[in-house]
């Protein structure tokens, strides 16, 4: 899929699932328009998802071709978080478009399988490090920018405090080892990273440079997975984010996390390399 410049992954997931009940149901576009009145053009439109569909049409449509009751609730659903606006509309002055859609599939996913290389997750950074991974990305943005998109950073965190999102995080160690900012934000980092990992919904690992080579080497992903709907897997880059939600690609995705995780420390032993690092970090610190 290309970056997100089109429409947006539950319009897509919808529309895939209404194309394949009517395949399965034997109709065509010339069967729909009969027995709905619809335009082709619009059948057209909502199969390929360049628009949305309302509940009202979904229902219709799930109902022409045959869905089970429990299919057609599912389908209502997911056409109504479609359509969906939360809270993270009031930072949509600072929020890349790219980056609007990755919110909203965050807000609806129950986990997070994540594999950074030489960053800290943004669910698992402090206010402090937030802001100066922000301004390295955008060195000339004002500080009121900065700021407004540190605390869009921090308000996602609440769903990891009040334990309605788990996450899988499995760090390499440049990530741990890169000083963003000053040491002692650098420190702070650390020690907060600690603290998130004694959450029971949050599962730290670390894969230490000597482990070698690996499947997913340069490439930093996460797996987002949900409830209704299949998982997608986000990709960051410098302009924009790329959306994989084909089942084949979101496997392959997630035959990578299975060897990483594998390959990396267990939890306890990735406890005890964080603790590590931040004593060369104080040693280093105490270095004249």
């Amino acid at each position: 899929m290309p970056q997100n410049q089109g429409p947006g992954v539950r319009r897509r997931v919808l529309a895939s699932a209404l194309v394949q009940l009517r395949e399965e149901a034997g109709l065509g576009f010339d069967d729909v328009t009969r027995e709905l009145g619809y335009s082709k053009s619009k059948i057209s439109r909502i199969e390929s998802a360049v628009t949305g569909v309302s509940i009202v049409d979904t229902k219709a449509l799930a109902e022409l071709y045959g869905a089970d009751p429990e299919k057609i609730q599912w389908l209502l659903r997911l056409a109504k978080v479609a359509k969906k606006r939360g809270w993270w509309h009031v930072y949509g002055d600072v929020l890349f478009d790219w980056f609007s859609e990755y919110v909203v599939l965050e807000s609806e996913a129950v986990a997070l399988e994540s594999f950074e290389i030489d960053l800290i997750p943004g669910l698992l950074q402090t206010p402090e490090y937030a802001r100066w991974v922000i301004r390295a990305y955008a060195p000339h943005a004002a500080d009121e920018v900065i700021n407004k998109r540190a605390e869009l950073r921090q308000t996602r965190q609440q769903r990891l405090e009040d334990g309605s999102l788990s996450i899988w995080a499995i760090l390499d160690e440049a990530a741990l080892r890169r000083v963003v900012g000053s040491p002692d934000s650098h420190e702070k980092q650390l020690r907060h990273l600690l603290k998130l990992a004694a959450l029971p919904n949050v599962t730290l690992q670390v894969l230490p440079f000597g482990k070698g080579a690996h499947m997913s080497m340069g490439i930093a992903f996460t797996l987002l997975k949900f409830t209704d709907f299949p998982s997608v897997v986000y990709i960051d880059n410098l302009t924009g984010g790329l959306y994989l939600d084909d089942d084949a690609e979101a496997e392959r995705y997630s035959l990578a996390m299975d060897h990483l995780r594998a390959a990396a420390l267990d939890p306890k032993e990735s406890a005890s390399f964080v603790k590590q690092v931040i004593n060369d970090v104080e040693g280093a610190g105490h270095v004249v």
